[in-house]
C-alpha cells in the first residue's frame, strides 16, 4: 500500500494538470476568425483610413528595427532589472529603406528615450499596465518622429520583458 499510494497520486497530479491543461488552451485559430466580420461595402473603415486627396486606402509597411533595445533599471546605484524591448514602425509602403538609412540616429535617440524612461521610473512596478505603456508609446513616437519626419504613423512594442537582477 505504501508504495501504491505515491503512484496514485501522481497519476491523480498528472490527470489533472492534463485536464487543466486541455481545458486553458488558446482557442483554435478557426473560431477566432469567425467572430471576425467583414463590413458589407468596400468603403474605408476606421482600421483602413482613406487618402482624402484620392479616395484610396492609405497602404503602410511595419518595419522591424534589426536588434532589441536593452535598457538596465538601476536603482541605488546597482542595475536591479534589465528590460528587452523589440519595436517595429510604421510608415508608408516603400518607406523602409529610409528607416535602415537612419537606424544608427535612430537608435540613438530610442535608447536615450529609453534610459529616460528608466531613470523616471517607468519600468518599476507593473510597467505594462495600458497607461504606462501608451506614455512609453507617445515618448517613443515623438522621439523617432524627431528624426524620421512625421511620416511614421505608430512604434509598435512587438516584445518586451523585464529581468530582475
Amino acid at each position: 500500500m505504501r508504495k501504491l499510494l505515491p503512484i496514485l497520486l501522481a497519476l491523480v497530479g498528472l490527470m489533472a494538470g492534463g485536464g487543466a491543461g486541455y481545458m486553458l488552451r488558446p482557442q483554435p485559430k478557426e473560431h477566432a476568425d469567425a467572430a471576425v466580420v467583414c463590413p458589407p461595402t468596400s468603403a474605408p473603415t476606421a482600421e483602413t483610413p482613406a487618402d482624402s486627396a484620392h479616395g484610396e486606402v492609405a497602404e503602410t509597411e511595419f518595419v522591424k528595427l534589426n536588434n532589441q533595445f536593452v535598457v538596465p533599471v538601476v536603482e541605488n546605484g546597482t542595475v536591479a532589472a534589465m528590460v528587452i524591448l523589440s519595436l517595429s514602425l510604421e510608415v508608408p509602403k516603400g518607406e523602409s529603406s529610409k528607416v535602415y538609412d537612419r537606424e544608427p540616429k535612430l537608435r540613438d535617440s530610442l535608447l536615450q528615450t529609453l534610459f529616460n524612461h528608466a531613470n523616471a521610473g517607468g519600468f518599476k512596478g507593473s510597467f505594462t499596465d495600458p497607461l504606462a505603456m501608451e506614455e512609453l508609446r507617445t515618448a517613443l513616437l515623438e522621439t523617432v518622429r524627431g528624426v524620421m519626419g512625421a511620416a511614421v504613423g505608430s512604434v509598435l512594442i512587438t516584445d518586451i520583458v523585464r529581468q530582475d537582477a
